[in-house]
């Protein structure tokens, strides 16, 4: 095939990376930390967890779900935002033979069922904040161990008690519940220290990772990433962050610090921070809540920080905050952008006030996530979203599926060691996004220039794209059109200057009493934050096919 862009690759970056080192993310995990021990490998909230406590906490953990004699491959959802306990869990998990279901926290009653019965999830991890959420879904789920975590688990007493206390009784951020059979994370650790840890077989075709996503349905689905998938991802972007910036600039083991502000339970910073950082020996600096943006300026300004990543919107608030000009860039060495399209002006600004550009990238869940990625040392803005990544073969088709000729735009097809393995149980999906030769449709319309860049054009599918997060119009108008006063709903994605698109909901109501703030407050008893919309608009009928579908790009003139 033709590759445009080996010509004009960034110098020092292979064509292809080498045959992996690790043996699964088990191995990688357990050299890593034995090789970084003494170095703080997170922190949040002003509390670290080095290398060594790290290795010993999963082990813990991982010894405690082995105790449970689960089946082996069983699922574990991990329900947590960013904080200590989440990697201690996550490498539990991996390092007990079974696989992560990442949950977003945020998830309404509907959605966390819907995704804990999709992936037949047994045991899961949540905060002590969603139980109440959680104590009416269980029983209606597979899930036979629950295990609860509290904002101040690792912090010593009697810090850890006044944590606790003041988000219970003072703030009331912990509703009461009932789940009489559950147990809390510390217990576990507990009890997994008296236990000799006794690792089980885990190979590089294993799956790692249910990581779940949209597709052309809407239905959620669980993207099968495998131990290789994301060793191969995590050795991609390794290479390409390390190659290229040497001298002043360049990235060094055992010295960075990176600000972690996206949800590691997104693929993006999963990926991206967690593992490629730990590669580098580097500090993970967590972020619970970004919305917070003063907290997060807060938290940037007590760490000589050396690299951030980030989608538009993150970027896009953090210039707009009052106190953003007192960060001390002076030691930033890499900020990467993904997940949305990144604005010019954002990207211009960022550079006038860090120094360093915005690096923007792309990737899509089924490839682990990262497919290509600018170079590091480019102009400010280029709207590119950057060359494949190494061992990654991109190439543009017509309808017809035939390559295009460079510079004509067509569907990206994707083809790497870092495309997923499938979706969990949805084999008519799998066969629609995967070829017989490893080719992976990304439903994304793009094109390629003469140096082998890569351009975003539209979109095949009608997913909504806010803040870096999917968002797909059937889920929206199913929640919507099960309101007893509605009866058609089309959703569509609309300009947002904040996060890139937001969600606009057209509706035909069978009940004129119904106004917007009622349908409002109904959504957001169904859908998490970024899923809900923004703009509602009655309307008599909507425009359908002629076999009955809503004609959502009419909706939109």
């Amino acid at each position: 095939m033709v590759k445009p862009w080996l010509a004009h690759y960034p110098k020092g970056v292979p064509e292809f990376i080498k045959p992996l080192e690790y043996t699964s993310l088990v191995d990688f995990f357990e050299q890593i930390t034995q090789q970084y021990e003494g170095l703080t490998a997170f922190s949040h909230l002003g509390l670290n967890l080095d290398y060594s406590g790290l290795e010993k906490n999963s082990r813990y953990f991982a010894n405690y779900l082995l105790s449970l004699n689960l089946e082996r491959h069983s699922r574990v959802a991990i329900i947590l935002p960013n904080c200590l306990q989440y990697p201690v869990v996550l490498f539990g998990i991996l390092r007990a033979g079974h696989i992560v279901v990442n949950t977003n926290p945020l998830y309404s009653a509907r959605e966390l069922k819907n995704q804990l019965n999709d992936s037949g999830a047994t045991v899961v991890v949540l905060f002590e904040s969603i139980g109440h959420l959680f104590e009416g879904i269980v029983s209606q789920t597979s899930v036979k161990h629950v295990v609860i975590t509290q904002m101040g688990d690792f912090f010593s007493w009697p810090k850890s008690g006044v944590i606790n206390f003041t988000l219970k009784y003072i703030k009331k951020k912990v509703p009461d519940f009932n789940l009489p059979t559950a147990v809390f994370l510390n217990d576990t650790l507990n009890s997994g220290k008296q236990r000799v840890f006794d690792r089980p077989s885990i190979g590089l075709n294993d799956i790692a990772f249910l990581q779940y996503t949209g597709g052309t349905t809407g239905v959620s689905k669980g993207a099968m990433l495998s131990h290789a998938n994301m060793l191969s991802n995590l050795e991609q972007i390794y290479l390409w962050i390390t190659q290229q910036n040497k001298g002043e600039k360049e990235l060094t083991s055992g010295s960075e610090i990176v600000i972690t502000a996206l949800p590691l339970y997104h693929i993006f910073a999963l990926t991206a921070n967690l593992l490629c950082f730990l590669k580098l020996g580097a500090e993970n600096v967590l972020i619970s809540d970004p919305r917070d943006i003063s907290f997060l300026i807060k938290s940037i300004k007590a760490k000589k920080f050396t690299c951030i990543t980030g989608v538009n919107t993150l970027f896009d608030s953090l210039l707009q905050a009052p106190d953003f000009k007192q960060i001390d860039f002076s030691a930033l060495k890499l900020s990467v952008a993904g997940g949305m399209a990144t604005r010019e002006h954002i990207a211009r600004q960022w550079k006038k006030y860090t120094g360093c550009i915005l690096v923007e990238s792309y990737g899509l869940t089924e490839a682990s996530p990262a497919v290509t990625i600018n170079p590091l040392k480019g102009p400010d803005f280029s709207n590119s979203i950057g060359q494949p990544l190494p061992s990654t073969e991109c190439e543009i088709r017509d309808e017809n599926n035939q390559r295009v000729p460079i510079g004509e735009i067509g569907e990206l097809f994707i083809r790497g060691p870092q495309v997923m393995v499938g979706f969990w149980q949805h084999s008519d999906e799998t066969q629609w996004a995967l070829s017989e030769h490893g080719w992976l449709k990304s439903g994304d319309i793009a094109k390629f220039d003469t140096r082998g860049f890569l351009y975003l054009v539209d979109r095949l599918k009608d997913m909504i794209l806010v803040s870096g997060f999917n968002v797909y119009p059937n889920e929206i108008e199913s929640v919507v059109c099960a309101h007893p006063q509605v009866s058609e709903c089309g959703a569509i994605g609309i300009p947002d200057q904040h996060s890139g698109e937001a969600v606009k909901i057209f509706v035909v109501r069978n009940d004129a009493a119904l106004d917007k703030d009622q349908l409002m407050d109904y959504c957001q008893h169904q859908l998490t934050d970024y899923k809900l919309p923004r703009a509602i608009e009655f309307k008599s009928s909507l425009p359908k096919t002629a076999v009955g579908k809503i004609l959502r790009r009419s909706l939109s003139h």
